[in-house]
């Protein structure tokens, strides 16, 4: 497969990824966390940091929007619910000790 096409490939699975993150908007970041290591605060940081090793400027909110499809204040209004007791001590549980 040629570079190109890989790119595209990728570039569509990562689309995907999104559109499927908005679909599911009952799913919190914290389980996310808790389930794969990453969350959508994640991607965008990573999106973030690809632009920036692009030569791009692009800063925190911009990369949110793109991950959460709105800035990233409507999306925690609308979406994001308080973590329960059982989900803040899974999330501390995984955090490597250090």
């Amino acid at each position: 497969m040629d570079e190109p096409t890989k790119t595209e490939l990728e570039a569509a699975a990562f689309r995907r990824l999104l559109a499927h993150l908005d679909e599911r908007r009952d799913v919190q970041n914290i389980d996310m966390m808790n389930l794969t290591g990453f969350c959508r605060n994640c991607l965008s940081r990573w999106y973030q940091e690809e632009a920036a090793a692009r030569g791009l400027e692009m800063d925190k909110e911009a990369a949110r929007e793109v991950v959460y499809g709105m800035p990233y204040s409507e999306w925690k209004a609308k979406y994001q619910t308080e973590a329960s007791d059982d989900q803040k001590a899974k999330f501390e549980a995984s955090k490597p000790e250090h």
